[in-house]
């Protein structure tokens, strides 16, 4: 067959598959902007030129992806190579009609060619570089330690054997346009003009021009079928995110939550209907049908939706969840992906009208048992009438975590997770995890009543008494028996706030648990010692409310929330620090929601700041006097981040500089640290529930402290002392080292201050208190 009738046959082909694949394209594209305006409104195209920078910094920066640099490196040259490309395909399109066809102005732009040849390469290179990570950490040797395990594979294959077919049909074409360059007499047929690709012409040497312009011409036709047959199928399947999230990773990057590229941490999004924030004073005025929360798949913001389809199934976010690693039903891959997948086979359903849903059900339900059922029923689809009979989130069957049927989310994948906040901050398309549970949270909690029964206690003891305890408000102030010095109390020793320098926020833990206690008063000293002046709330301090929220209970976060800023506000506080790292977070990220803006720093800010400014002195080793009279070696210590200082607030460095700043201290980093750092196991009121699934997280942490071989785990969150605490003691009850502890890093200062008094500096650790 002659050059002529191949070209013939070959422009019919692409001609008809190209018209099929753009006319797919479009139709999904369509489906995926009709799709995400089922979701309720939410405002994020404020501040759009920060919103430009920020994509443009995490695209062109791969700053997300940066964590696993030979993946973010792969990852970058194959997606550049796909927009850098698309020039290629244009002129293969041209080659189909004229084998000899070239770009005009840059066809044969040196310039040009060699960007094309670079990156046709790196292509090649990159994505078989994917390939063998993939193949590597594939779940068939590494099981649930896999982060692809509940990934799509067949999709990811198709995927990387599209890429590394256009490659490679790149290169051969480079290759034979340069053997017929060098046929004809063409003057660019030089390896200046193929520097990477004549290699390859050279074993083409010998063809006759008509030979070589056939080649060319099917070599064309591959490159343009590979590419149409990618966008066939990723166009009949819109829940394709390991190929879909190349289009729509831009829109979600670009919209997510803050314009300046700050994780979608820290506070909390108030509920909202309707797109407008919930006053609990005016709940009454609500429609009886409004959802407070997420009840049903539509009740995420278009947003919310957008995330859902962007997810690449990637399983960054599963590989650094402390709920997946340690064995129970919550991978927040899945979770999006079951979401997701719920969320398209229900979209006909939703955009249905009221009508046609109510006839839909009223004829499945009259189906008789066993018998066929139609492809459509009142014109939606049977498919989508049955997804909407599932429930977002309840008993599932089969494996919870890929459930076959049943509910979308079982409750015990929705209250498994902690909020630590790794899914979010290990996210490449900036996928808000967090949000989305905690929103499925609030309506399980405030409208089914649906919750795990230990809380019903907890949300008991914050109403009536507020504090998880339960205590007796009147024992606030029982840490500061027996100290050298008064401590004043806001409204009675202090009128108003303006006369010292901080309101000192001791917290629930600080003030009742017994460990916690040890930390509020080294803080206490050390703040008396280095001159700073400060008072108390005393019994006028409540709960901040961050169990209650993350629990999904918002009303008692906000009735908890307004009353302490009431309080802060009669008191005329301005600047506050605490110990705690989920009050910090509370009530210098939530109050603001609710009308309290203050200056808020954690204890190891603070104490950091006041060593540089030697108002406080390190003079010798934080360590138990060594009764063996020998030298004493340099104490070794671990600092532990909370993930609430840390992830959620970016509070990282001044721990370490104060730890730093102790004479003869060693500090040894666990190997998952700062914005790694794996969670303590408290957050999200976890705290206040049992852990029947998979082993204990405090266990898990624990074991990897321990690990480092430091004499000292060193924390800045009470909870994180609690769950860290008796993981330690579990651990020594089965033979680990009794000389380690878990001190806080207040503590660790006052010691060295105090100038090494022995052991009464860092008292030993009480047998915990039950909580």
């Amino acid at each position: 067959m002659d050059v002529g009738a191949v070209q013939v046959i070959a422009i019919i082909v692409a001609a008809l598959v190209t018209l099929a694949a753009v006319a797919l394209f479009v139709r999904t594209i369509a489906g995926f902007v009709a799709k995400f305006g089922q979701g309720q409104p939410a405002v994020r195209t404020d501040e759009p030129g920060t919103r430009t920078v920020t994509l443009v910094r995490e695209f062109l920066g791969h700053t997300r992806m940066a964590r696993k640099p030979v993946v973010a490196v792969a990852h970058w040259v194959v997606m550049v190579s796909f927009g850098l490309l698309v020039l290629t395909l244009v002129t293969a399109y041209g080659q189909l009609v004229e084998p000899h066809f070239a770009l005009p102005l840059i066809g044969h732009f040196a310039p040009y060619e060699w960007l094309s040849e670079i990156f046709g390469w790196l292509a090649i290179i990159g994505i078989l570089v994917l390939i063998v990570v993939r193949q590597l950490s594939h779940p068939r040797g590494l099981g649930r330690r896999s982060r692809f395990w509940g990934s799509s594979f067949w999709q990811a294959y198709v995927v990387e054997a599209v890429i590394l077919g256009v490659g490679v049909a790149i290169v051969l074409l480079r290759g034979m346009e340069y053997a017929l360059g060098r046929a004809t007499g063409e003057s660019w047929a030089t390896l200046a003009h193929f520097p990477l690709t004549a290699w390859v012409g050279s074993f083409f040497t010998g063809l006759s021009v008509e030979a070589l312009e056939t080649s060319i011409v099917v070599v064309a036709l591959v490159k343009i079928l590979v590419s149409m047959a990618w966008m066939i199928t990723i166009a009949l399947t819109p829940t394709m995110g390991v190929a879909w999230h190349r289009f729509l990773a831009f829109f979600n990057i670009w919209f997510k939550r803050y314009p300046d590229g700050r994780t979608s941490l820290g506070e909390l999004q108030p509920i909202a209907v309707d797109g407008k924030p919930v006053d609990f004073e005016d709940i009454e005025e609500l429609d009886e049908d409004a959802s407070l929360g997420v009840g049903k798949v539509e009740d995420f913001t278009w947003k919310g939706l957008l995330d859902l389809s962007t997810c690449t199934e990637c399983g960054r976010c599963q590989e650094q969840c402390p709920a997946w690693h340690t064995d129970k039903p919550l991978s927040p891959k899945m979770l999006v992906v079951n979401l997701r997948n719920h969320h398209h086979a229900k979209a006909p359903w939703i955009a249905a009208t009221p009508e046609a849903r109510e006839a839909a059900t009223t004829a499945l339900a009259a189906l008789p048992k066993g018998a066929a059922r139609p492809d459509q029923l009142h014109g939606i689809p049977t498919s989508a009438v049955l997804e909407a009979q599932r429930p977002l989130v309840g008993a599932t069957v089969g494996d919870p975590t890929v459930p076959d049927g049943g509910a979308v989310i079982d409750p015990e994948v929705l209250w498994s997770c902690t909020t630590c906040g790794a899914c979010v901050e290990q996210c490449p398309v900036d996928i808000e995890h967090v949000d989305a549970i905690v929103d499925m949270r609030r309506y399980q909690n405030l409208i089914e009543s649906a919750f795990p029964s230990e809380l019903g206690g907890l949300f008991k003891n914050l109403e009536n008494k507020g504090n998880p305890w339960g205590m007796n408000a009147r024992l606030r102030m029982d840490w500061a028996k027996d100290l050298p010095f008064d401590i004043p109390m806001a409204g009675a020793d202090v009128e108003d706030l303006g006369e010292v320098d901080y309101l000192f926020w001791v917290g629930c833990a600080g003030a009742f648990e017994d460990r916690a206690k040890k930390t509020t008063r080294a803080v206490a000293e050390l703040l008396h010692t280095a001159g700073v002046s400060f008072a108390v709330l005393g019994d006028g301090e409540t709960c901040t409310g961050d169990p209650a929220r993350r629990a999904g209970n918002e009303f008692l976060f906000q009735m908890l929330a307004m009353q302490n800023v009431e309080v802060l506000k009669e008191v005329n506080a301005t600047k506050i620090v605490v110990t705690c790292a989920h009050c910090f977070n509370t009530i210098k990220n939530e109050y603001p929601q609710v009308g309290g803006q203050f200056e808020v720093v954690h204890h190891t800010q603070l104490l950091n700041r006041l060593v540089r400014e030697k108002r406080l002195v390190p003079v010798s080793r934080p360590d138990q006097a060594d009764t063996s009279g020998a030298a004493s070696t340099a104490a070794s210590v671990t600092y532990h981040d909370p993930c609430y200082l840390g992830r959620h607030n970016q509070v990282y460095a001044p721990p370490r500089e104060l730890l730093g700043a102790l004479p003869g201290v060693e500090l040894r980093e666990m190997p998952r640290h700062g914005e790694k750092s794996f969670c303590c196991g408290a957050g999200g009121a976890r705290m206040w529930m049992e852990e029947k699934l998979g082993t204990r997280i405090n266990l898990d942490r624990t074991e990897e402290a321990v690990a480092t071989g430091a004499d000292r785990i060193a924390i800045g969150c009470p909870f994180c002392r609690v769950m860290l605490s008796d993981g330690l003691t579990q651990k020594q009850s089965e033979g680990t080292r009794e000389d380690i502890e878990v001190v806080d890093v207040a503590q660790m200062l006052l010691a060295a201050v105090r100038n090494g008094r022995g052991p009464e500096t860092v008292p030993a650790e009480p047998e915990p208190a039950e909580a």
